[in-house]
């Protein structure tokens, strides 16, 4: 499987012997993202099959994608954080069974005294959305936020059910992460997930780093304000824009997670950035040994990825096809179908994908800043193709 340069692509990157037709699939992929560009790695037993980019990083000035250039995960966040979970479960730092007013003690009011930390990384906790409003500056700031979700009543009574945690998720389980490590969540990201590995990742980008981030463009039916909601789901939009601290396209022109100052911020429900490669390293070291990490332990892995929460969710239209979370991680399901079975990973808005496959020994990674809505079938192809070729 050695490396060759990718033959006759319009973009940039190598691909291993075999690994043809998955290059091609990206290709495809990119000639559809006309108002940005995209990156594709692919990782096998530990090596990279596929390493691949091209298209605009900043579609305004056709500022070119390169091998480096980072960009916004939306919620391949959630599954980043549920690495960095497991590695704490790994040391005994958290247990994911003890009740999260345990270790956040001003969580345990208003009838959440008992929420295990597990609830928080399934959906089930009934803080789908804030009550009160949040602010950009309470986002800023971190402490706003979860001191108004520790005072907040469920939205449901938790563990009867689930809901997605759109950004609440992020600060749930990053304020249980700081309880116990005494390190924000971006620190003990990049201390014990990111940094071992060399990884280009981050909850909470780097000044230095700010200006090679991606612009995001947005597909209009991904804006939530112009949804077409009935009235019983129109609180749903607050679990995105959080009463105002982000817009209802999730990033404008230099608004939301297109916004320099949130992307410096600890937002770990949506706002991690990282570059496709990083992803695939980081997912591939959760399952395979590096020269710096050994992958999580078995133990841990099959915990946490048994299915939490399938089905109808108690919040949102009824009959929509849901995927499947286990503890943290997003799992294969028809509605959201991975590689095989075994994978675990995340997805995000807009069309981003990431996840390990300990059965292929796959870290998959795919990220592009032409986040499309209903339709788009770019990180399926791929898959796909991947599936046929391994």
């Amino acid at each position: 499987m050695s490396p060759q340069p990718a033959p006759s692509l319009p973009l940039d990157g190598l691909v291993a012997a075999g690994y043809g037709k998955v290059a091609d699939a990206f290709s495809t992929a990119l000639a559809r993202s006309t108002r940005g560009g995209a990156a594709l790695t692919v990782m096998v037993g530990g090596q990279k099959v596929v390493d691949l980019w091209g298209g605009a990083a900043d579609a305004r000035d056709g500022r070119a994608w390169t091998q480096d250039t980072p960009s916004v995960t939306f919620s391949c966040s959630k599954g980043l954080l549920a690495v960095l979970v497991a590695r704490l479960v790994e040391v005994g730092k958290i247990d994911l069974d003890t009740s999260v007013s345990t270790y956040w003690p001003e969580f345990g009011q208003a009838g959440k005294e008992t929420i295990p930390v597990r609830w928080l990384l399934s959906h089930q906790a009934g803080l789908s959305y804030p009550t009160e409003d949040i602010t950009k500056a309470d986002v800023l700031a971190w402490h706003p936020v979860v001191d108004k979700l520790a005072a907040q009543t469920p939205l449901w009574e938790p563990g009867t059910g689930h809901s997605y945690h759109a950004f609440t998720y992020g600060w749930l389980v990053g304020e249980v992460v700081r309880r116990v490590t005494g390190q924000s969540v971006g620190e003990a990201f990049a201390e014990l997930v990111a940094g071992p590995i060399g990884a280009r990742a981050w909850i909470g980008v780097p000044r230095e780093e700010l200006s090679s981030v991606v612009v995001l463009a947005m597909a209009p039916d991904l804006d939530v304000d112009a949804m077409q909601l009935p009235p019983e789901f129109a609180p749903l939009k607050r679990a995105f824009t959080l009463g105002g601290a982000f817009p209802g396209t999730l990033a404008g022109e230099g608004t939301g997670l297109n916004d320099p100052d949130i992307q410096a911020a600890e937002v770990p429900g949506g706002g991690a950035v990282a570059t496709a490669r990083a992803l695939a390293e980081i997912w591939s070291s959760t399952i395979l040994p590096t020269s710096a990490t050994q992958p999580l332990p078995l133990d841990v892995v099959t915990d946490m990825v048994q299915v939490q929460s399938s089905g109808q969710q108690i919040l949102g239209p009824q009959g929509v096809p849901q995927p499947s979370w286990a503890t943290g991680f997003m799992v294969d399901s028809p509605a959201r179908p991975f590689l095989t079975s075994s994978s675990f990973g995340h997805d995000g808005a807009g069309g981003q994908l990431a996840f390990a496959d300990p059965a292929l020994g796959v870290g998959f990674g795919f990220v592009t800043n032409d986040a499309q809505g209903v339709g788009d079938i770019r990180a399926l192809d791929i898959l796909d193709t991947l599936r046929r070729t391994l």
